[in-house]
């Protein structure tokens, strides 16, 4: 059985951090680098690599042979705990959110299936309580992991993502849905470097308390929420004609969903003159690919 946690990303250039070349940014006086951490695995992608790999850990210490979670129909944590079970020896059971749904409805249910994946539905009523019921047969040998992966593990997971970073920084910048990737970061920052977490759901303000639970004593977070869109996976023109430039600049893809948002909020937070002239500023790029890479013609 392949162990996840034998994979080094601490080598020089195994992760690359790509600086961003843009008149743009010159003319503010600001240095702006992607952390790529797209590029950890195909479908294991980015921060869910980092959220995964200790708790895969502790389901192989409890003796765990199957691994349980919840998400929907385009969870890009759906993809990788899937993915992780095959590749790692997890028999995996997803909890999707909407019975209407079926397993070839899209990309994500079909590639899970593909895995191995058990696939089951449940009203969206019900996946609200996030509860596990007895007409779920979920029995002693699953280990359960959370919506979107976040818990104790993943935060301590995610606390290595900064120690991947070999240059001098002063903000750090992370698209937010559960708030487990950003803590994570908090964690891990020096006291004169700043976390900016862009949460993705309308209304976000409400991931403040949950990160501060997951890092207690750390206030070096601001929480830019007015960058949604909409909501989750909501989106314009105007988000998608930024993706698609940034895209032809600089050769990074980003998604709708969450990349997408983050380095939208970034740039114009650089043009309203937040940061001051000679920062230097890190942008991880948490993966999230995955559709993306559906989209692209086969050769």
């Amino acid at each position: 059985m392949t162990n996840l946690l034998s994979t080094d990303f601490t080598e020089q250039g195994k992760i690359p951090l790509q600086k961003i070349e843009d008149d743009f940014l010159k003319k503010k006086e600001i240095s702006l680098y992607v952390l790529r951490l797209d590029l950890t695995h195909p479908q294991i992608s980015g921060n869910k690599w980092f959220k995964l790999k200790y708790n895969l850990e502790e389901a192989r210490k409890q003796n765990k042979n199957t691994l349980v979670t919840f998400g929907g129909a385009y969870s890009n944590h759906i993809v990788a705990t899937a993915a992780a079970g095959k590749e790692f020896g997890f028999k995996a059971i997803g909890i999707i959110r909407g019975e209407e749904l079926a397993e070839n409805d899209n990309p994500v249910l079909r590639f899970a299936k593909e895995c191995g994946m058990e696939l089951r539905f449940v009203s969206r009523k019900d996946y609200r309580n996030k509860s596990i019921s007895t007409t779920l047969d979920v029995t002693d040998d699953c280990y359960i992991l959370p919506e979107g992966g976040t818990n104790e593990l993943a935060v301590k997971g995610c606390s290595e993502i900064v120690s991947l970073i070999d240059i001098p920084f002063d903000y750090i910048s992370c698209a937010v849905g559960t708030g487990g990737t950003i803590a994570g970061i908090v964690s891990s920052l020096k006291e004169n470097q700043k976390a900016i977490g862009f949460p993705v759901l309308k209304g976000g303000e409400f991931l403040k308390d949950e990160i501060e639970r997951l890092t207690p004593l750390k206030t070096n977070l601001d929480l830019q929420t007015e960058y949604h869109f909409g909501g989750y996976a909501k989106k314009n023109a105007e988000l998608l004609n930024f993706i698609d430039n940034f895209k032809s600049k600089h050769n990074i893809q980003l998604d709708f969903v969450y990349t997408g948002k983050m380095m939208f909020g970034v740039f114009d937070l650089i043009q309203k003159n937040y940061f001051e002239k000679g920062a230097t500023i890190v942008a991880v790029h948490s993966g999230g690919l995955f559709q993306f890479a559906q989209r692209q013609p086969r050769h």
